[in-house]
């Protein structure tokens, strides 16, 4: 009699044990635990590394096609000088403005109008280079205001993308910050080193005198670039003293990619402040790692994008990229001053709160400084 309906126990066991295996299931191997989160510093170095993909595709393409698209622009040598003295300045500016005035004709014969005007307008009678290189890039070191008898010099060190064609925005920065130390230097009025005026003489200074990184590029990444540009800041500081003298108050206003030239040319230089404004970092991780007895000051804008920069150092494809601590946080030990509400590019607006602090800074009038 053949029984129907389900199999008894024993049977059902049996048959269990003799079902083959899944072979998808025997691939697939035996449970694995759940993987940990990443950290935010793996997570940082992941985004980072991407970034560094983007920039590395990017020099690949873009790169090369600018290069191809806008050969190297004929222009003359630098003006040979001797470093200058407070009895030479006229003759710096004099050489300088003619060597400006021969690049711009270079420039116009060689059909590049960009670059011809702005040579042009430095070869203003008003403008006053102690360097002036219109090769490639281009190279620029101005002077506004009377270094001769300055008591307080600012020196203006920019960041990326800052070239001939775009200097007339730094510029902008250092007549904006000279035009505010002279409202205060009315205003309020202190002891001057040079003479015996009741107010100090002041004189800023825009130094281009780096090739900088670009913004969207491999540099801009590392601090390949400060590391070329830190031994002739130094050199200018020294020359500089030797205008001024050794008694003047000189401060080192350093933006963006420039606050990694600053801390990279930090360790011995004889400036008294050195303040670090919208940093992705200096390369170094404290103020005692910069290795200077100058005074430290840092501020970012509450709009500034580079708050997204990822303060981290990671090796990447046999490279050192990421730029370090953030300057603006209590572990890095500066004087964090307020830069108000301006974005990246604000840091010498006319009217900002940026800009009164780093010319009370150039002055001297710290206790005045409001902080962040």
């Amino acid at each position: 009699m053949e029984l129907r309906g389900k199999p008894p126990a024993a049977g059902r066991a049996k048959a269990a044990r003799t079902t083959p295996p899944d072979p998808a299931l025997e691939r697939l191997g035996p449970p694995q635990p759940p993987k940990p989160l990443p950290t935010p510093r793996a997570r940082f170095l992941r985004r980072l590394s991407r970034t560094l993909l983007a920039a590395l595709v990017t020099a690949a393409v873009v790169v090369p096609v600018s290069a191809a698209a806008r050969p190297r622009i004929p222009a003359p040598a630098p003006a040979a000088l001797a470093p200058p003295t407070p009895a030479t300045l006229d003759l710096a500016y004099t050489a300088n403005r003619a060597n400006a005035a021969e690049a711009s004709r270079m420039a116009a014969a060689h059909g590049d109008r960009t670059r011809a005007a702005a040579d042009h307008a430095m070869a203003a009678p008003s403008r006053h280079f102690l360097t002036f290189d219109g090769r490639g890039q281009g190279l620029a070191v101005e002077v506004l205001g009377d270094l001769a008898h300055a008591d307080r010099v600012a020196v203006l060190v920019p960041g990326s993308d800052t070239t001939l064609e775009t200097y007339g925005r730094f510029r902008a920065g250092a007549g904006a910050l000279q035009d505010h130390l002279n409202r205060l230097d009315h205003r309020h009025g202190t002891h001057g080193t040079h003479g015996t005026t009741s107010r100090p003489h002041t004189a800023v200074i825009a130094w281009l005198g780096y090739e900088t990184p670009g913004t969207v590029s491999t540099t801009v990444l590392t601090t390949g670039r400060a590391e070329d540009a830190a031994p002739p800041l130094k050199r200018f500081i020294r020359e500089l003293r030797g205008v001024v003298g050794e008694k003047a108050h000189v401060s080192l206003l350093c933006h963006s990619y420039g606050t990694v030239v600053c801390g990279r040319a930090a360790r011995g230089l004889d400036v008294d402040d050195i303040a670090l404004v919208g940093s992705p970092g200096t390369g170094a991780d404290s103020v005692s790692a910069l290795r200077t007895s100058a005074r430290i000051w840092a501020a970012r804008g509450a709009d500034d994008w580079i708050v997204n920069v990822p303060h981290v150092h990671a090796d990447l494809f046999g490279t050192t990229v990421g730029l370090g601590a953030d300057p603006v946080s209590p572990a890095f030990g500066a004087h964090v001053f307020a830069a108000g509400t301006g974005g990246h590019s604000d840091y010498f607006k006319p009217g900002s709160v940026s800009l009164d602090n780093l010319a009370r800074i150039v002055l001297g009038d710290t206790s005045e400084v409001t902080r962040a």
